[in-house]
């Protein structure tokens, strides 16, 4: 793919590798290597995402650092990793799920758009909507049960630590040793619907999230190629005919990747808090009736957290959530496109 410079009369060019599609990978590199290197990343950020959801359930403000402090005092560098490894198990299918479909949508979205006339970058930003919108629908079928299971493990040391007059009183109370413990339990306590709890605000939260986020990183890297393209490329001088040329090395590409996908994730984090914080509570907070815990509703959930804190409330784990969002993105994409090098099949097995 050729991106023309920020400056016409120059008669430049900037040439960056083409994309990779659908039909050019080889599925089972995509997948093995998908599943190890996403394993990896997930266990880098998982504390992040941790401190995300124990604020999101906490009754009231609470620092990124003083939460830290606490887990790490209370409960150590375990407290941390609640639920990791029921997490970890739901990595691999949902990650399949997630690419497989992200690049099929983005694959045969991308094509139509192209030949109804629209240009390379709304094509672009079209086809980047639609897979990210797709792929999340996929991946929730597996993630909204792999959260409610994970999402109470993470919480649950939260009511022996010494910030214990700031947890909510809707935590669910219920012991669990491990995830299949509590699998077992929510099972028996909500029957399989217990596992899909909050499953349609997930929808709502990660399925737009998504959309948006691919859909600014695919207009962020143009803007940062167009603009910056020049200056942040070596000249090669027999690239273009007419004209010269510029080539970026590996490190740009990082780099504008990494740049491209941490303002994406601005913007999908502010969007989609609101959202995040309920589903986060839907899946984890009770509601105590007669006598008999049940679970909360959409509306008891929004007015609660406007009780509490306001409509600012709403946005408890912004940091730790626009973090996680930040640096998973950056590490996530730039291993994507590494992932999908290293899937991408043989000239012999492309012409064949």
């Amino acid at each position: 793919m050729s991106l023309s410079a920020a400056e016409d009369d120059s008669g430049s060019e900037i040439h960056i590798p083409a994309d990779i599609d659908w039909h050019m990978l080889d599925k089972s590199k995509f997948f093995l290597f998908g599943a190890a290197l996403f394993s990896g990343l997930s266990a880098a950020l998982y504390p992040i995402v941790v401190l995300k959801t124990r604020q999101q359930v906490s009754s009231s403000q609470i620092s990124c650092f003083k939460m830290s402090s606490s887990i790490m005092r209370y409960e150590g560098l375990r407290g941390f990793y609640r639920g990791f490894g029921t997490s970890l198990m739901g990595t691999i299918p949902a990650r399949a799920l997630y690419m497989g479909a992200l690049e099929v949508t983005k694959s045969s979205v991308g094509t139509a758009t192209v030949s109804l006339g629209f240009s390379d970058t709304t094509a672009t930003a079209i086809a980047s909507a639609a897979a990210g919108l797709s792929s999340a629908m996929a991946a929730q079928l597996v993630w909204t049960p792999i959260d409610v299971v994970s999402q109470r493990l993470m919480v649950q040391g939260y009511n022996n630590s010494n910030s214990s007059k700031n947890v909510n009183p809707n935590v669910n109370s219920c012991r669990y040793r491990n995830g299949l413990d509590a699998f077992r339990k929510i099972l028996y306590a909500d029957g399989p619907k217990g596992f899909y709890r909050g499953f349609g605000i997930s929808i709502l939260t990660y399925a737009p999230s998504n959309a948006v986020w691919w859909a600014s990183y695919s207009v962020a890297h143009k803007l940062i190629w167009g603009s910056f393209g020049c200056s942040m490329s070596k000249k090669d001088e027999g690239g273009v005919i007419g004209g010269s040329g510029f080539r970026p090395d590996s490190k740009t590409l990082v780099l504008v990747q990494g740049l491209s996908a941490a303002m994406a994730s601005g913007v999908s984090a502010l969007i989609t808090m609101p959202l995040d914080t309920i589903k986060t509570r839907l899946q984890v907070l009770d509601r105590e009736e007669n006598g008999i815990r049940k679970p909360l509703t959409v509306l008891q959930t929004m007015r609660n957290l406007v009780k509490e804190g306001g409509f600012t409330a709403c946005y408890r784990g912004l940091g730790p959530r626009w973090a996680s969002m930040s640096m998973s993105a950056t590490t996530m994409v730039t291993t994507y496109e590494l992932l999908k090098r290293l899937s991408t099949k043989s000239k012999e097995s492309l012409t064949s």
